[in-house]
């Protein structure tokens, strides 16, 4: 960590406490996250760092999200998680063509927390270090229009960025039907610049070897190319 990266956390530090906050608990690495996801600004880093702890106390009272909680959104079985790639990031897999919107808004926030929380979780044995990322594979084959949920895929982005930062590789989708073009354009517009930057969408078989390369076949299950059994969310065994 250079001199200037020194200063800004220290700034940071500073900046939380006058916002009746603290950083004591959270290592650097953590801290750093918020800072490079608002440009190296301590006091707009800051002004995040202590939104997300708030949201933390009131979204994620014991710390995690129990399967018991989002049991309807488990059910659907459209969630696998695939172990760490040749990067060493936690591989997750969304079945779109098994995900319906949700009638229940407020569990299905807690879903997305929850899978985000457990994928992190599952990179690291022990310790979190703080500066984990996680990829994410979108898989679009088969859906129709009743899998549309733009709604939600907006919610898992915005939930990434404002309370997850840095926390994304990259985010690769699969198999991109014509129709769903339009809907992806919609969800852009409310991306960040850093966020679509780490947006693939794979489309020639040359992307799609790149993308096996990049992911590994270790971990990839066969039907994406690897050598991998697909294995459910709630099939993984992880310590918060």
């Amino acid at each position: 960590m250079d001199t200037n990266e020194q200063i800004a956390l220290t700034q940071m530090r500073k900046s939380v406490e006058k916002l009746s906050s603290s950083t004591e608990g959270y290592g650097e690495q953590t801290l750093m996250r918020f800072l490079i996801a608002r440009s190296m600004d301590p006091q707009k880093a800051a002004k995040m760092f202590s939104q997300w702890q708030k949201w933390r106390a009131e979204m994620v009272p014991i710390g995690y999200i129990s399967d018991s909680e989002v049991a309807d959104e488990l059910e659907a079985e459209k969630i696998y998680l695939q172990g760490l790639s040749k990067n060493g990031h936690p591989v997750l897999i969304l079945k779109a063509n098994k995900h319906f919107s949700s009638k229940d808004q407020v569990q299905f926030k807690k879903f997305v927390v929850h899978l985000l929380d457990k994928t992190i979780a599952s990179s690291f044995k022990g310790s979190e270090i703080g500066n984990e990322k996680l990829i994410a594979i979108l898989d679009l084959q088969n859906i129709t229009y009743s899998n549309v949920d733009a709604r939600g895929l907006i919610t898992g982005f915005q939930f990434l960025q404002a309370y997850y930062p840095e926390r994304l590789a990259t985010c690769y989708l699969l198999h991109m039907p014509q129709f769903f073009v339009a809907v992806w354009r919609l969800v852009c517009r409310f991306l960040e610049k850093a966020t679509q930057e780490k947006i693939r969408i794979v489309r020639s078989e040359e992307e799609r070897e790149e993308f096996i390369r990049e992911v590994g076949e270790d971990v990839l299950p066969e039907e994406y190319g690897g050598r991998a059994k697909i294995v459910l969310l709630q099939d993984v065994a992880v310590n918060y």
